[in-house]
């Protein structure tokens, strides 16, 4: 199967590789999902770039502890969707591998240790529509037909 691909990629950019694993948490039997809200106002999955020497699964504990405060039983892998995009926080383009999983628990175990962040818990559909990368939206897509068998 072809791995899905967002934004536009242009031939005449240079683009920083950035691989991320990101996970999606629910609660209230799946009706909603939190969403990060960067201070920029866009909204993301939890979770992040995987550091040097680190595997996507120990990105996401690192991840959860760090914008959420919370610790995840990593549960299904939805797979690989790719993002081509521009920060202008960071004036850079960057090609972006993300890993995507589903959490199957959580538990709150600190404060969040990043307090540059919201949190925010949404309804599935609102969170799809809320989301600003399309690789994340089409995770939770995915995660909606995975419940839907």
């Amino acid at each position: 199967m072809k791995t899905p691909s967002f934004g536009e990629k242009s031939e005449k950019l240079v683009y920083k590789k950035r691989l991320g694993a990101y996970i999606i948490v629910s609660r209230n039997n799946n009706s909603e999902i939190v969403l990060i809200q960067a201070p920029n106002g866009a909204y993301f999955l939890p979770g992040g770039e995987i550091e040097q020497g680190e595997t996507k699964e120990e990105a996401i504990d690192r991840e959860m502890i760090e914008e959420l405060g919370i610790e995840v039983v990593i549960g299904s892998y939805l797979g690989q969707a790719d993002e081509y995009f521009h920060s202008r926080h960071r004036s850079t383009d960057y090609y972006n591998p993300g890993y995507f999983f589903v959490a199957d628990a959580w538990k709150q175990i600190c404060d969040p240790l990043e307090k540059t962040n919201g949190i925010q818990w949404i309804g599935v559909e609102e969170g799809i529509a809320q989301l600003k990368r399309g690789s994340h939206k089409w995770a939770v897509k995915k995660w909606q037909e995975n419940l839907s068998k």
